[in-house]
């Protein structure tokens, strides 16, 4: 997802780069916006795990446990994911050739 996003927002990004954005920054916009959207899937996933979880237990009527660290841990695991699948196209998007897409258009 994030590859294609950097082929969509490729122009947007050399209309930055070539007003004088510093590489760091589209570095950092790009892993800000990976981290975010992957801390909300996550987010969603654990509701999600959370009410499944709650409902089976009622329909096995077995008791449902929470346990906090698990939770906090799954959280901590989406976000590592943005960061670690974020880098490179982030990387890429920060050394883009301004010219490149601009002439395409």
């Amino acid at each position: 997802m994030i590859i294609s996003e950097l082929n969509v927002k490729g122009t947007f990004d050399s209309y930055w780069l070539a007003i004088g954005a510093l590489e760091r920054e589209v570095l950092t916009q790009f892993l800000v916006e990976a981290v975010v959207l992957s801390s909300f899937g996550g987010l969603i996933g654990i509701v999600l795990a959370l009410a499944g979880s709650v409902w089976l237990a009622s329909v096995l009527l077995v008791p449902f446990v929470f346990n906090g660290g698990i939770v906090l841990v799954a959280f901590l695991f989406s976000a590592a994911v943005g960061v670690i699948f974020g880098y490179f196209p982030a990387l890429k998007a920060a050394r883009l050739d301004p010219i490149v897409p601009l002439r395409h258009e």
